[in-house]
């Protein structure tokens, strides 16, 4: 009975930092936007769903907007250059989200296509022609 509780709890124990220390390859994000948007209906869905996932948003030039998103313990900066024919959302800062080589931490990824996701939807459902 004592070599199955070890064995469970090696298996817990690795199983646990297996979790912690997942990181992945960073998201690069880039969608077109379909035909009869505005470069301003673009921008406007981004600063929308930015502000419904909490993200920090401003405007750094025409064309480009700087995204923050942050925790107690995360945070990220990313890019988020738009025309009225798409956008990409690029990586550009972080800290405690073991970002190195290429990789970073899952959650980072997980923020970024929430905004994706919701950039789609407020596109979707913004009029235009």
């Amino acid at each position: 009975m004592k070599k199955y509780i070890k064995l469970f709890t090696v298996l817990a124990i690795i199983g646990a930092l297996a979790g912690c220390a997942r990181t992945v390859p960073i998201a690069k994000i880039n969608s077109p936007v379909s035909a009869g948007h505005t470069q301003i209906e673009v921008k406007n869905a981004i600063l929308k769903a930015g502000v419904q996932r909490q993200w920090i948003m401003s405007e750094i030039k025409p064309g480009v907007i700087k995204a923050r998103q942050q925790n107690s313990k995360h945070g990220a900066e990313v890019l988020i250059t738009y025309t009225a024919t798409g956008y990409d959302i690029t990586y550009d800062n972080s800290f405690n989200l073991k970002a190195s080589g290429g990789k970073i931490h899952k959650t980072y990824n997980r923020w970024v296509h929430n905004l994706n996701k919701d950039i789609q939807v407020q596109l979707s459902t913004s009029t235009h022609m």
